[in-house]
């Protein structure tokens, strides 16, 4: 039974490396989508009323310039991730003997060769993949074949691990790409009513087309974005990620939950000034090690889940 699930795993993973081809495909598909909603929103029906005088054109242009706030935010969150490295194990790192158990003890003689030769020593996590030792919280990607700080999940919407590195910048994408399909849906919906009137709908048949395909798909993302955003939250506001949320055992204390604010400063950093940007201030690099997802403060509790 052991080596037909050690066969299936295999088999899964294997199949997840295929991902790796989606790349500029899915890229494509995002800008494909953002150019379809700017052309319905913008070239189409707002822009155009701009010129209609009287309360359309104020309405036309509060529209058109939250519209475009947003797109400036989400674009650059959604590239910052994708550009953005998610975290690798530095060559050549060693852990502390006790890094397991929250302590920051020295290694005391330990000799990273008895590592190797013993990958099943419980108080250093190792990755038989990639034949190294690995930090707290970080995990072997399959997609991209490597073992990621901090890894949350492999997005192939952003073509790319979302981890340590990169994470802040994931959860401001799906929060500015629910503002904008949101107000996406809620411009367009009198717009798409129209297709349900008896009367004759002005624009061509192009035009049309384009402001249905765009009402539907940002209901659609709006919906969806929704629940992953909610989603996201609770793990931030419990301190863990995806992957951690779904290996976590019953236990009385997520070692690393250090309560709602902290758990939140150590995704968005602690100058405020930064928190709805793809970025982080020089202060909060230098001040917080915890932003390099190599060392994460936890509580010494004994009883605390460790993964």
């Amino acid at each position: 039974m052991q080596r037909s699930g050690a066969t299936m795993a295999w088999n899964v993973f294997k199949f997840c490396t295929a991902l790796r081809g989606l790349g500029s495909i899915m890229i494509l598909l995002v800008i494909g989508i953002v150019g379809v909603t700017y052309y319905a929103v913008v070239i189409t029906n707002y822009g155009p009323a701009l010129f209609a005088g009287g309360l359309d054109s104020l309405t036309s242009f509060a529209v058109l310039i939250l519209f475009h706030c947003l797109l400036v935010m989400l674009l650059w969150s959604y590239f910052t991730v994708v550009f953005t490295d998610p975290g690798i194990v530095p060559p050549n790192w060693k852990p502390n003997v006790d890094e397991e158990r929250g302590e920051g003890d020295p290694l005391n003689g330990f000799e990273l060769s008895s590592m190797h030769s013993d990958p099943s020593n419980k108080q250093i996590r190792y990755c038989r993949k990639c034949s190294q030792p690995k930090p707290a919280r970080c995990h072997h990607c399959s997609v991209c074949g490597r073992c990621v700080l901090k890894m949350d999940h492999h997005c192939v919407w952003v073509v790319n691990c979302v981890g340590a590195l990169n994470y802040k910048y994931f959860l401001l994408f799906l929060f500015y790409t629910f503002l904008e399909t949101t107000l996406v849906t809620i411009s367009l919906l009198p717009h798409f009513k129209t297709f349900f009137t008896e009367g004759e709908i002005p624009g061509t048949p192009g035009t049309l087309a384009t402001t249905f395909l765009a009402f539907v798909l940002n209901l659609a993302f709006s919906l969806s974005v929704m629940g992953f955003l909610i989603f996201h939250t609770t793990l931030v506001v419990a301190n863990t990620t995806t992957i951690e949320a779904y290996e976590k055992k019953t236990s009385p204390k997520w070692r690393y939950d250090l309560g709602h604010r902290k758990n939140f400063e150590q995704v968005f950093g602690m100058d405020k000034r930064y928190w709805f940007i793809p970025a982080y201030s020089k202060e909060d690099i230098r001040r917080m090690p915890v932003l390099q997802g190599l060392e994460y403060p936890s509580e010494p509790d004994s009883n605390a889940q460790e993964l």
